[in-house]
């Protein structure tokens, strides 16, 4: 049995199956797995991240550099001063081919540019744990006779226990302790590399706007004056 990245679409139209007597018809057990989650988890992940964060630190500050760069420039053609830039506003200036508008071309393709290689980078990492992803996953469920493995959210109950995430985090630990960072030349991201990886982004970005919005409540209880 070959588990791959395409069973996990499939799963929403099996998970139905829980809910219908047909989920009878299993003989073994079901079992839950998030791949994102999964290397997320994983010590070879953070590694990577970590050491891309100072690998590629230049591009990441030039990102930010470059970006505020653009608000100064986008703030100079807002001739009303309403924070925004309407079509007049934009079509003035390329009209006048005014040298902040033709940087600002400029800024966005350079910041496409170091994005891209940043974010090359996490994927090929991301890619590396990938590979032993799905063996791992058919090792664990043969090992445990699990004959489905569904999505998370395709279930509508399940009792914890059926969740085998850590142990396939455990387990690539083992396999996987680290990667390289750095694709070579020819390297072409692989798409379920980019899906996981897109997965990966929003998890990390919501976690920082919770984190923020805990510092600023907790701020706010700080400084709010106490009763007597």
């Amino acid at each position: 049995m070959k588990i791959l990245f395409k069973s996990f679409v499939a799963a929403s139209v099996a998970a139905t199956a829980l809910a219908t007597p047909a989920a009878a018809q299993v003989q073994g057990k079901i079992a839950t797995v998030d791949p994102a989650s999964v290397v997320l988890g994983t010590n070879a992940f953070k590694t990577a991240y970590q050491q891309i964060g100072t690998t590629y630190k230049g591009q990441i500050d030039g990102i930010r550099q470059r970006e505020q760069e653009r608000q100064t420039l986008l703030k100079a053609l807002d001739k009303n001063s309403d924070n925004q830039i309407d079509d007049a506003e934009l079509e003035a200036a390329q009209k006048a081919n005014t040298p902040g508008f033709q940087r600002i071309g400029q800024i966005e393709q350079e910041v496409a540019q170091m994005t891209n290689q940043v974010e090359g980078a996490r994927v090929y990492a991301i890619e590396q744990i990938l590979r032993q992803y799905g063996p791992t996953l058919q090792e664990i469920a043969q090992q445990q006779q699990i004959q489905l493995v569904l999505a998370p959210e395709t279930v509508v109950y399940a009792p914890p226990a059926i969740n085998i995430t850590t142990q396939v985090v455990n387990s690539l630990n083992t396999k996987v302790p680290s990667v390289q960072i750095v694709p070579p030349q020819d390297w072409q991201p692989n798409r379920n590399a980019v899906a996981i990886f897109q997965q990966i982004q929003q998890v990390i970005v919501a976690a920082q706007i919770q984190q923020q919005q805990a510092a600023q409540q907790q701020q706010q209880n700080t400084q709010a004056p106490t009763g007597r």
